[in-house]
């Protein structure tokens, strides 16, 4: 509460209110939505600003004459010239092919992310693998038979299943915490592809409004609100993979600022390219309804279920493949698989409280289940029965959140209030590690406990956008309440640990001209923890800080060419862990991560654009001895990129790649998880009401290992265990084709 008095104090002088103002809504000219973050200049000031959630919008010193440009990615520009009248303009924007030059470098502008929802309107998401690969420099791995959640991979971090990244769809959270299988569990495969309209993303510790989970950085998938046709789509592809897809209009020709609603539905099977069928099966219904109840308050209410099981082959150690004991995407243990689903449930409420004042809040709620199987080290435990554990759990999520936002006039610039809270309560059930035989049996329970977890923060910050300036210090709280109930004990055991943790943030961005941009971005934040680990440790370090920054610039050297260099650092005071596969903590000290992440996309014609990246990160353990502080799995140099060929009707495609380096899987690097370079291809025809598709992974049939491991393990005809890599081998050569219509 000081800080946030200090930023109003300090505020006060620049609340100079200006005399002229322009008003007004940019919307679509067909659908006629309202465009949300269009940006509205004054060619004869030095202010713009930007339109909020209804698509309304506010620019100061304003003068009879001023020429006023808006523009729009996926948009044309429109122009015109200020009269008498400078209240209520509507600006009806037409919708044109993507033109890159139409971006325009202001010191308030994240081009990295604006470029990347341009690339989402090239290669439209068309998988549950394709989410997350939407973040630049973001690699995943699955390693289970494609329904548990993917490994993750980011700034020289092996995430495992979300760590170390936050995780948000439409704000609801996505990592689960104390989960039974590690720390952060993320599984997104609730998300069906086609809904996604747009990604928000961030790296680093540098957002106040971002908490937990965000260290390596943050991301939220945005579904749309409404669509404007019905549409059903049928695949099919190799290994007697079939998909079938449907999203249908529930108000059809919805009249502007009233209700619109839709719903979506995915069913997925396949038997993927194992020698051991998979049997994977998913289901997913998903419901959105938004409707604008006047013009200063509008509801969103969305509903979703999601169930999936599948069996899997797990991970296999090198030596059996290089042997011919089996082939490479055959089987140790046939029996691992699992079965999981999630029903999510959420209300928002968008209010324009004040000309300048604009306020949303959240409640939310998630019911999950979890089940999974694995044996990863075969008969080492067990010589008779095997290692085959069972992972499990049940819980509930509620939540609420609520962030506020206050434009300030100011006649030196535009400068605006942010501020939030919240909370997030998991009750988990059933908290389960234990020895199984054949998904049937339960041999031992290693662990089983009950959690909950108790997390409140609020934070503030301002942005000020001062001439070619934009400065946004900001501050976080949270506050955490952790207990364990371990349902092992003889005598009833119930130990609770709380901490408050304040996080500051300040980001700097300087915009000489409109083709460069150098920023700043810094902060302090915190490696997330688990309740399990809390109370092991005895509430020592219950949240260890991270220290970050990222320095880097942006250029425009030609109007539809643009590049990115970014030196970063992060240092963390400690990395707890707790191993769900084996139900004991591993704490790994202190790290240390430094990188460079470049990239650059280019439109070469209308409809053709290239695109490369390239992320490097030095990720050492400081506690250790030089040559034996190799982090485990941590990427050190990964590249994607491409070729995209777009067009509103008709053909379009793209080509693309993905690189991951060798690295080292131990910590003296002496044993190598191997690096891949694949390629994939996607074709697609459109007409106006029907399309067709293929789409290759791996078009050149590359064998390649997607998830590795440094495991020791033993066989059932071995007498000495061994160590060496384990791994699940990735997709050969899979063609899908499908068809969709439209009405």
């Amino acid at each position: 509460m000081k800080v946030f008095f200090t930023y109003l104090f300090l505020a006060i002088p620049f609340w100079v209110f200006s005399q002229d103002k322009l008003t007004g809504k940019v919307y679509d000219v067909q659908t006629k939505d309202a465009l949300v973050g269009a940006s509205i200049f004054n060619k004869n000031g030095v202010l713009h600003t930007h339109s909020n959630a209804f698509g309304d919008f506010t620019l100061d010193d304003i003068s009879k004459g001023d020429t006023i440009l808006v523009t729009y990615l996926g948009y044309t520009p429109f122009e015109f010239r200020v009269e008498d009248d400078l209240q209520g303009f509507r600006i009806a924007m037409v919708p044109s092919s993507l033109q890159l030059d139409q971006i325009t470098i202001t010191s308030d502008i994240d081009l990295i992310k604006t470029i990347a929802n341009a690339d989402i309107k090239l290669n439209p998401i068309s998988s549950s693998q394709d989410i997350l690969r939407k973040v630049p420099g973001l690699f995943i791995a699955q390693h289970a038979g494609g329904g548990k959640a993917e490994q993750i991979f980011l700034r020289g971090f092996d995430i495992d299943h979300g760590t170390d990244i936050q995780i948000t769809a439409d704000g609801m959270p996505v990592n689960m915490v104390s989960h039974a299988h590690g720390q952060g569990y993320a599984d997104l495969h609730f998300l069906i592809p086609e809904t996604i309209e747009k990604v928000d993303f961030g790296k680093g510790p540098y957002y106040a409004n971002k908490g937990n989970f965000t260290t390596a950085g943050y991301v939220d998938f945005q579904t749309y609100d409404k669509i404007d046709q019905s549409s059903i789509k049928l695949e099919g592809g190799r290994f007697n993979t079939a998909r079938l897809m449907g999203m249908i209009d529930l108000v059809k020709d919805a009249k502007e600022g009233g209700t619109d609603a839709y719903l979506a539905t995915e069913y997925l099977a396949t038997d993927g390219p194992f020698d051991a069928s998979q049997n994977f099966e998913r289901f997913n219904l998903f419901g959105k309804m938004t409707t604008q109840l006047n013009e200063k308050n509008a509801l969103k209410l969305q509903a979703s279920t999601f169930t999936s099981r599948w069996d899997a082959s797990g991970q296999i150690p090198d030596r059996t493949v290089e042997s011919g004991q089996i082939s490479r995407f055959g089987a140790i243990d046939s029996t691992e698989g699992g079965q999981t689903s999630r029903t999510n449930l959420s209300f928002t409420h968008q209010a324009v409280l004040g000309e300048r004042d604009y306020i949303e809040s959240q409640f939310f709620y998630s019911n999950y289940s979890f089940e999974l199987y694995s044996n990863f080290t075969f008969f080492l435990n067990d010589s008779i029965n095997g290692d085959q554990i069972r992972q499990k759990e049940s819980r509930n999520i509620y939540g609420f959140s609520s962030d506020y936002t206050r434009m300030l006039d100011s006649k030196v610039g535009e400068l605006s209030l942010r501020a939030g809270a919240g909370f997030r309560f998991d009750n988990v059930r059933g908290n389960e590690l234990s020895r199984s035989l054949n998904r049937r049996e339960t041999l031992s329970r290693l662990a089983l406990g009950d959690v909950n977890e108790a997390n409140a923060f609020a934070y503030s910050g301002l942005e000020w956008e001062i001439g070619k300036w934009f400065i946004s210090p900001g501050v976080r709280v949270d506050h955490f309440r952790m207990q364990y109930y371990d349902q092992l004990q003889t005598l009833y055991s119930n130990r609770g640990e709380q901490s408050t943790f304040v996080s500051p943030k300040l980001n700097l961005v300087y915009s000489p001209n409109t083709e460069m941009q150098v920023y700043l971005k810094s902060g302090r934040g915190f490696h997330s923890n688990d309740t399990r680990v809390v109370v092991a440790q005895g509430g020592r370090d219950i949240l260890p800080a991270a220290y970050g920054f990222d320095w880097g610039v942006i250029l425009k050297p030609v109007p539809n060419l643009y590049l990115n260099v970014a030196y970063w650092y992060l240092f963390l005071e400690q990395e707890f862990v707790y191993v769900g596969d084996e139900a004991v903590v591993e704490p790994s000290g202190r790290s240390q991560r430094t990188g460079i992440d470049a990239s650059l996309t280019y439109q070469l014609t209308d409809n053709i654009f290239l695109d490369a990246a390239l992320n490097f990160a030095d990720p050492r353990a400081l506690d250790e001895e030089d040559g034996e502080d190799f982090i485990p799995l941590a990427p050190t140099l990964t590249s994607v990129g491409g070729i995209s060929y777009a067009s509103q009707q008709g053909f379009s495609g793209s080509l693309r790649y993905r690189y991951v380096k060798d690295r080292a899987a131990n910590e003296d690097n002496s044993v190598i998880a191997e690096g891949y370079f694949i390629t994939d291809l996607n074709l697609n025809y459109d007409w106006e009401n029907f399309g067709i598709y293929v789409s290759i992974e791996n078009l050149f049939n590359e064998e390649w290992r997607e998830a590795q491991f440094d495991t020791e393990s033993l066989l059932r005809n071995e007498s000495e265990p061994v160590s060496e890599i384990h791994y699940t081998p990735g997709t050969p050569f899979f063609i899908r084709t499908g068809v969709a219509f439209k009405f």
